[in-house]
């Protein structure tokens, strides 16, 4: 009988905060500048430069720490992490070990196996490195230090986790609160969140963790699912043919679906830790927690149970909504405009997602105006327009944020509703089609479908369907 295994998974997650200044300098944070333009002596660890903390990552770090049930250290410090690396200017990192601003908290995370709570060891805070660009056509490797010193909070677990389930249901749920409190964007593909896996595998039953791995280099949940699998999987061969795992950094590479050894971890790098000379400890009070605490806004949980109950949307509705602050904000925005909520909610969840989907968009990706969204269901109520042409329209405010009410008049799509247009053209239709007319007074009702199909097609779908079906009816019954 083949042994059986147990996953044990820890999670280093690091967070990009969205300070429009770097946590010890005045320089810009924005993603995208040219090399080396978002500089100063202080991020690139010119001799004699001194560090100025920026009170808002201290004010984003305690908003995670609060929201994430964590103790917090109204007095804490930083401590200069010494290692050599191109990225790393100074040749130390400033950071937190001895004490961080936040520890010991949790959040509760839901899979197909029910809810659970996963630990939170600490939150410190700390500044990031440069960025290396290996440039193969020149051999040779390229530093930006755009990105040094841009404000982090690394957030460790607990090694709670199980499976690759409950390991996105974390992240999930550490962005989407982070996101909520307007601390980061924590978009993974800009590398504003990234994730390191702490990964062992050990018998069912057995107390002892096995001995475990680091995998860096994952930059979207996917890659992490399929990370934790390949990683899991590859101890198990090791330890079922009789070989250790070796405790190691291994890279993960998504386009071969393999992990790769860095660098050896059995020999831990003394980094030297010593509190940093040039910044004072940060003294949190009690007041300044306790504004901090009441800023704090609705998070997905209670805008979930308030959706059902205020707006009567279905529990599917309100967390689809909700599974994004950006598309919970336009959902609001736009019921608030047009007192509409459930067909807000209709035009997001099925037009709204389906073109996304086909357009291979994140919905924080989504820019119409919740103003033009409300105009476009007040055009439908009044019927200017029906829905068959309200979906086009739709399809222009999605991708260019038209005014819906300025393209309706533009492209000529308002509804004909007279009355007298519509029953000359009926009347030509049945005219053209004596044998649908034969149908129908033999019961068979298609034949009326087909010419309303017909009637549409004349009037270029601009015609009130409801006056048109009533009118072909009737036609046909006196032809």
């Amino acid at each position: 009988m083949s042994k059986q295994y147990e996953t044990v998974i820890g999670l280093e997650v690091h967070v990009e905060l969205a300070t429009k200044t770097k946590i010890f300098c005045s320089c810009s944070t924005q993603f995208g500048g040219e090399p080396n333009t978002h500089t100063c002596p202080v991020c690139t660890g010119m001799p004699g430069s001194l560090p100025v903390l920026n009170k808002q990552v201290v004010e984003y770090a305690l908003a995670v720490g609060l929201a994430t049930n964590c103790q917090i250290n109204q007095y804490c410090k930083f401590d200069r992490k010494n290692y050599f690396y191109p990225d790393n200017p100074q040749n130390y990192q400033i950071s937190q070990l001895y004490l961080p601003i936040c520890h010991d908290g949790w959040v509760e995370i839901e899979t197909e196996a029910g809810k659970k709570k996963v630990r939170i060891h600490e939150i410190h805070m700390e500044e990031d490195a440069g960025k290396l660009i290996h440039d193969e056509w020149e051999d040779c490797s390229l530093v930006d230090f755009n990105r040094s010193g841009v404000p982090l909070i690394e957030i460790v677990s607990e090694a709670d986790m199980r499976s690759a389930d409950e390991v996105i249901a974390y992240l999930e749920k550490l962005r989407t609160t982070i996101q909520y409190l307007g601390a980061s964007d924590c978009k993974l593909q800009e590398g504003s969140m990234r994730a390191d896996v702490n990964l062992s595998v050990r018998e069912a039953g057995q107390e002892k963790f096995g001995t475990r791995t680091e995998m860096k280099n994952l930059n979207s949940f996917r890659a992490i699912a399929r990370a934790i699998e390949g990683e899991r999987e590859r101890q198990i061969d090791l330890l079922e043919s009789g070989e250790p795992v070796v405790q190691e950094t291994r890279r993960w590479d998504d386009a071969k679906g393999i992990s790769r050894a860095m660098r050896s971890k059995e020999d831990a790098q003394d980094y030297r830790y010593f509190p940093d000379p040039d910044l004072v400890p940060v003294v949190i009070s009690d007041e300044w927690l306790e504004k901090i605490r009441r800023a704090q806004p609705e998070m997905r949980e209670e805008k979930m149970a308030r959706y059902q109950e205020e707006f009567g949307l279905p529990a599917y509705d309100a967390q689809i909504l909700t599974g994004s602050k950006h598309l919970a904000d336009l959902f609001e925005a736009a019921a608030a405009i047009c007192g509409r909520p459930k067909e807000v909610s209709n035009w997001l969840m099925v037009e709204g997602m389906r073109l996304a989907k086909e357009l291979s968009m994140d919905v924080d990706e989504i820019s119409f105006s919740p103003e033009n969204l409300a105009a476009l269901i007040g055009l439908v109520e009044k019927n200017v327009i029906n829905r068959t042409v309200a979906k086009a329209v739709f399809e222009e405010i999605f991708k260019s944020d038209v005014d819906p009410e300025k393209y309706v008049e533009e492209k000529g799509l308002k509804m004909v509703s007279d009355q007298g247009r519509l029953r000359q053209v009926i009347e030509e239709i049945i005219a053209a089609n004596p044998q649908s007319v034969q149908d129908f007074k033999n019961g068979k009702e298609k034949a009326a479908g087909f010419i309303v199909g017909q009637t549409m097609r004349a009037m270029k779908g601009k015609a009130d369907p409801a006056a048109v079906n009533q009118l072909v009816k009737e036609l046909l019954s006196q032809a």
